[in-house]
């Protein structure tokens, strides 16, 4: 139930926020959940679409329509490529792999998959998070995660983008 609640307050945000031209804040939200039956780590990302394609067009000096009609598959390439190099996991103090698994578009806001197997114990989760902060000092990318039942949180910005939990 809490996570209902959860989810349909952050969805509520996010409609609310997309009827402005311009959005006034930067956030990010990252879920990751723990799976031991499956010995996986499932990450879903939601970022706004509009400063995503900012930054990728900085990064990689090309115009991009991610979340758009005119979206091409080497914007879905490059959109991978700059989250692989901007968002990583450490498990138990080795660095994990992700793959992406799909997307999806929920209002203006670009909805990912991720995820990370073979992990048979989490003892401490290591994050680094510096996702849109070339864009804007302001950015927030907030770190949800449920570890075996316990619940934590993370508030990574441009000054602190790394974090662990235990």
């Amino acid at each position: 139930m809490n996570k209902t609640i959860r989810y349909f307050v952050f969805t509520l945000l996010m409609f609310s926020l997309s009827s402005w031209a311009v959005h006034k804040f930067y956030t990010s939200i990252y879920q990751i959940n723990y799976v031991p039956q499956k010995k996986m780590i499932q990450i879903t990302s939601r970022i706004f679409i509009d400063d995503l394609n900012d930054a990728l067009e900085k990064r990689f000096h090309t115009k991009s329509y991610i979340g758009t009609d005119k979206e091409t598959p080497q914007d879905e390439v490059a959109m991978q490529k700059y989250l692989a190099e901007k968002f990583s996991i450490k498990v138990n103090g080795i660095t994990k792999p992700m793959s992406f698994r799909s997307k999806e578009i929920e209002a203006n806001v670009l909805v990912c998959y991720f995820r990370i197997t073979d992990v048979s114990k989490i003892s401490k989760l290591e994050i680094e998070n510096s996702v849109l902060t070339e864009l804007n000092s302001d950015q927030q990318n907030i770190i949800q995660a449920n570890i075996s039942g316990e619940k934590q949180s993370l508030l990574l910005t441009a000054d602190n983008f790394k974090g662990m939990l235990k």
